[in-house]
């Protein structure tokens, strides 16, 4: 089914399904309070050194950053699924810093991806080129950013399964393995479909990106908030098979990492659409998320690993995380959440940082990427610096990101 913009929106103003605790106006705070000095310092600090670390760094990469091994940044030449993530730090850093350097290694960094914005054997194509391009363009007005941005949500829109309506995860198009698989992740993907809408007027990107977060919605959150990691389907007919795990520990576990995408990703989405059944969800992901918080406020790297809460962490499931609730807060009015992020960053940058290291190439240690696999843990993550510069610039230079990201609501 294809739903217009215009639909969308008028659904979203006459669901009446929502309780009113989900609404924004609903007992909302609206607002926003300036951190204590104490915080501020903290996050500045933070801000200082992953920026100093990123020069220090910066002059010898010559690929994406994907890992660490031994402390050193380990390179995929394409990008792997995180190459946006290098030149979005790089662009954070400018924004932190209004020090040239950084936006020269951006561009030079984004360049690299060009051959991916045909690319249409992964859903990443959104966590791929929205830090990279798409910020491009909104930070310099070129439009060959925005052009291959657009290439880039064509090649993706391609992934999309009419029948279960929903963008699949993994495998080439004519690769009949996974082709009904669907994870949390995608979630984070689907805002450079709304931006192929805003940008060129056509409904069909953002109608396919409204019906993968809708797919997920149904599927995916249990009555508890919390999610598996994948959800399986028949790609022939789209009927729904059940919830599986590749990250997580089991499909009735809850992946952190995942649930920080998928917090963030339906905010987002209910910024693009105002849908209230978007906010709604992203609501009882987070309250979930923040429960199974322990007192360190740095997420373990499954919230239902047997082990929990004395578990392997994972600092970068916490950075997505403060992103995701200091966007709900803005959404929703509720200074809850923003107060939840707030602790998340001052965790990190107390706890998490590789401050006690003279070799370290990141920023953010503590990082957890494929426990089941014993691939990454306890290493940097190339997304674990980015979104802590995010979440932190979102507190101290929040228009900087706007023109960075757009955090703005239709």
């Amino acid at each position: 089914m294809s739903v217009s913009r215009r639909t969308v929106l008028a659904s979203a103003a006459g669901v009446a399904a929502v309780s009113a605790t989900s609404t924004p106006a609903a007992a909302a705070d609206t607002t926003v309070a300036r951190p204590p000095a104490p915080t501020l310092h903290k996050l500045r600090a933070a801000a200082d050194y992953a920026v100093e670390k990123v020069r220090a760094v910066a002059p010898s990469v010559t690929a994406f950053p994907v890992g660490t091994k031994f402390e050193k940044w380990v390179y995929s030449q394409n990008g792997d699924w995180v190459g946006g993530f290098w030149p979005g730090t790089l662009w954070m850093a400018w924004l932190h810093s209004k020090d040239d350097a950084f936006r020269g290694w951006a561009v030079a960094s984004a360049e690299k991806l060009a051959p991916r914005q045909y690319d249409t054997g992964t859903h990443d194509l959104g966590f791929l080129f929205y830090p990279s391009w798409v910020t491009a363009w909104r930070l310099t007005g070129d439009a060959r950013w925005r052009t291959g941005a657009l290439r880039a949500a064509d090649s993706l829109i391609q992934r999309y399964n009419p029948r279960g309506r929903f963008i699949r995860a993994w495998g080439a198009l004519n690769d009949e393995r996974n082709a009904g698989r669907v994870i949390i992740d995608t979630m984070m993907n689907l805002d450079l479909l709304a931006f192929a809408s805003s940008q060129t007027g056509d409904d069909k990107y953002l109608n396919i990106a409204v019906e993968h977060a809708r797919t997920t919605r149904r599927v995916f959150p249990r009555p508890d908030g919390s999610t598996p990691h994948v959800y399986d389907f028949d790609p022939a007919t789209g009927a729904p098979i059940g919830p599986n795990t590749v990250q997580g520990y089991s499909p009735t576990s809850c992946w952190s990492r995942g649930q920080a995408w998928g917090l963030y990703g339906f905010t987002t989405m209910y910024r693009r659409t105002r849908n209230p059944e978007f906010l709604a969800t992203a609501r009882s992901l987070a309250d979930f998320a923040v429960g199974a918080l322990t007192p360190d406020h740095v997420p373990v790297w499954d919230y239902r690993a047997p082990q929990q809460p004395y578990d392997i962490k994972d600092a970068s499931a916490g950075a997505i995380m403060a992103c995701g609730l200091l966007d709900l807060s803005a959404a929703t009015g509720r200074h809850a959440y923003r107060e939840v992020a707030l602790r998340l960053l001052t965790a990190l940058s107390e706890t998490c940082l590789t401050r006690n290291s003279t070799r370290a190439d990141g920023a953010v240690a503590r990082c957890t990427r494929h426990r089941p696999n014993e691939d990454g843990v306890e290493i940097s993550l190339p997304y674990a610096d980015y979104y802590l510069l995010e979440g932190i610039l979102r507190v101290l230079q929040p228009q900087d990101v706007d023109r960075a990201i757009d955090l703005a609501t239709v």
